[in-house]
């Protein structure tokens, strides 16, 4: 379990701990859910689809829409 300090202006700092399991950097965003019982749980926003951007890299060699059903076809009768 880890322990936040609230400051004055109501800010705490999220152990690193818990921003290195969450993958948080800085500016990102997390939403405050509470339950019924009066539990809080915070979770990360989901990140904006353009932060993937260069995580895959581009192929070596385009291929053809062709060449993608070929390979299908082919795969789908071996089994």
């Amino acid at each position: 379990m880890s322990t936040a300090k609230i400051t004055s202006k109501g800010q705490i700092t999220i152990p690193i701990e818990i921003r290195t399991l969450l993958d948080l950097q800085n500016g990102d965003k997390v939403n405050f859910i509470v339950s019924d019982s009066g539990q809080v749980n915070f979770i990360p926003v989901t990140k904006n689809i353009t932060t993937l951007k260069g995580i895959i890299p581009k192929p070596e060699k385009a291929v053809s829409i062709e060449d993608m059903k070929n390979t299908i076809k082919a795969k789908s009768t071996q089994s």
